[in-house]
């Protein structure tokens, strides 16, 4: 199996108890770790806010060429 490259950066994030609670309960409410729902909430604003368009689908070519 290939190995995909990543551009996942890391960065030291501080919250108050308050809402790391609210935050880990909205995870588990929908059956994601705490790290994937706020990857979700930031990626979800970017949209809404027009600064990170949606990634455009994959046609099946692509797909296959990449296998």
């Amino acid at each position: 199996m290939a190995t995909k490259e990543s551009n996942m950066r890391s960065f030291v994030l501080r919250i108050d108890g308050e809402t790391m609670e609210a935050l880990e309960k909205w995870a588990a409410d929908e059956f994601r770790s705490t790290n994937g729902q706020l990857q979700w909430i930031i990626a979800e604003a970017l949209r809404r806010s027009g600064r990170k368009p949606r990634a455009k689908r994959k046609t099946k070519e692509e797909q296959n060429n990449e296998e």
